[in-house]
């Protein structure tokens, strides 16, 4: 909610903020699909697969960016949108461990650091509000970028980068996850002590 004009100004839950993060719910299993169809062998439904994240997860950027610059912010963006970009990166990891692109152990490190610190921040709510670091930023550049680089099929020696990529992304979310949990605590700290 905004104040306009010395009133108060109802957000409409139909705001483009919104509908680009329904587009990318929606274009989830699309990509899904895309990926199976390829196999992950052939170049052209890889293509298609890798545009699709592409799209989708630039929608994660320019959602955020309009819901805070044009005050659009509401309960169901704030609800749907980490729901959307889990369900994005969660699938585009797993099924990058199921064509064996991907080793098993780092996809289930990436998924239980993300869901932990989405419940971990949930659950802080009632403390205060833990907003997205720096380090959280570069994380999530860093994990599209490596699923990215997977999802398309680059040739040797390029296609070697994005092990490289995603080594960095694991590094990153972890040590982020780490930060994350000790600034909940230090949130829990603080309001026990101003009790």
């Amino acid at each position: 909610m905004g104040v306009v004009q010395g009133r108060l100004r109802q957000v409409p839950l139909v705001n483009a903020a919104n509908v680009l993060t329904v587009v990318r719910i929606v274009l989830v299993p699309v990509f899904v699909l895309l990926v199976i169809v390829s196999g992950m062998t052939d170049p052209w439904w890889r293509f298609a697969a890798a545009v699709t994240f592409g799209v989708a997860s630039v929608t994660d950027f320019v959602d955020g960016w309009i819901a805070r610059r044009y005050g659009l912010v509401t309960s169901f963006g704030k609800v749907a949108d980490p729901i959307a970009d889990k369900a994005l990166t969660g699938s585009a990891l797993v099924l990058l461990s199921i064509y064996d692109a991907l080793p098993w152990w780092v996809t289930l490190v990436i998924l239980v650091r993300e869901w932990g610190i989405t419940a971990l921040r949930f659950w802080a709510l009632k403390y205060g509000v833990m907003a997205a670091s720096r380090g959280g930023k570069l994380k999530t550049v860093l994990q599209i970028g490596a699923i990215g680089w997977y999802l398309f099929p680059f040739p040797e020696p390029w296609s070697n980068v994005g092990p490289v990529l995603m080594g960095a992304a694991l590094v990153v979310t972890v040590v982020t996850g780490v930060d994350y949990v000790v600034r909940a605590y230090r949130l829990r700290r603080e309001a026990a002590a101003a009790k």
